[in-house]
């Protein structure tokens, strides 16, 4: 299968809206989660739906969509941590240092699609994406399947293994914090020391 990466802009959002369906993928969450937490759900899933759709508005693109051919096929939300201020309120994905990460936070692929590749099609599109944002690292927040038969939202650790992701902390034994650091260009690095 051959799929093309794309950051979610507002022409793209009808194709998001099609991937996400009525029910906004996750029970209505429209990606929301990390941005508000458990409020989501206290508000009608059109609700959260404008929110996400106003975010995509104002840009910079919040995430990316894989496609096949026209079609969406999956979606991974990616920002940098600090648009997620929910991710530092769950105590099992508080922050493990200071540095300004870039988050790779939800994951989404339509049914028929699953368990081929898209998965890491999309973390392989955030790494690049990320990188060349001058993120530091990349971190994400996957289950690791050997300890629990949770579904995930997420991804699964053995994944983002396979993509260079490097366990960084387990503040519960299920959920690692996981990092792709990325080293910086000997231009970048001496424009960052001189910032």
């Amino acid at each position: 299968m051959k799929l093309n990466i794309r950051p979610l802009t507002a022409e793209l959002w009808p194709a998001l809206e099609d991937l996400f369906g009525k029910r906004g993928a996750c029970n209505g969450c429209w990606c929301m989660y990390w941005r508000i937490g458990s409020a989501y759900r206290k508000q009608p899933p059109e609700q959260n739906k404008a929110g996400f759709r106003e975010i995509v508005k104002l840009g910079p693109p919040p995430g990316l969509l894989a496609f096949e051919r026209d079609v969406a096929v999956g979606w991974c939300q990616l920002t940098p941590r600090d648009a997620l201020p929910w991710l530092d309120r769950v105590w099992r994905l508080r922050r493990v240092d200071d540095m300004p990460v870039w988050s790779l936070s939800c994951l989404y692929v339509r049914k028929g699609y699953r368990r081929r590749g898209v998965t890491s099609a999309l973390i392989a599109g955030a790494i690049k994406a990320a990188k060349a944002a001058g993120a530091p690292a990349l971190e994400a927040y996957p289950l690791d399947a050997s300890l629990t038969p949770s579904a995930s939202g997420t991804g699964f650790a053995s994944t983002f293994a396979r993509a260079g992701f490097k366990i960084v902390a387990r503040h519960t034994p299920a959920r690692p914090i996981m990092r792709r650091e990325f080293k910086l260009s000997a231009k970048r690095a001496k424009t960052k020391a001189i910032a």
